[in-house]
């Protein structure tokens, strides 16, 4: 479980982060990275999982999923990183494993590119 600390809230936080961060996509999600040293409390997370990829049972599961698999992830990121990981369609049908190899490949994409910090 993801805790509560590490938990993106406000809305200004995920339309920051999408807007100005780093994009890295993958079959079943696509992540949004960013580093605000302004604010180096420890990494933010945040999840989207939209209707579209399928009713509210289909969308908990993932999210759960999510929240599981970036938990360990939490070490190779700086204090200052803000994270938005949004699921596509595709997620809905994928295999816990598939889902954290696909985060795993996108945190390895996006990091370099985040900036001199990361």
């Amino acid at each position: 479980m993801l805790p509560a600390r590490y938990r993106m809230t406000r809305s200004t936080e995920f339309s920051t982060t999408v807007s100005k961060g780093v994009r890295s996509a993958q079959p079943d999600l696509v992540v949004h990275m960013a580093n605000d040293a302004d604010d180096p409390t420890g990494p933010r997370i945040g999840l989207v999982v939209s209707k579209a990829v399928g009713n509210a049972v289909v969308r908990h599961r993932v999210s759960r999923r999510l929240r599981h698999s970036v938990y360990p992830m939490l070490d190779q990121l700086q204090p200052g990183h803000r994270l938005v990981i949004r699921a596509l369609p595709g997620a809905g049908a994928a295999s816990s494993a598939r889902l954290t190899h696909e985060l795993s490949e996108a945190l390895r994409r996006a990091r370099p590119r985040v900036g001199a910090s990361a």
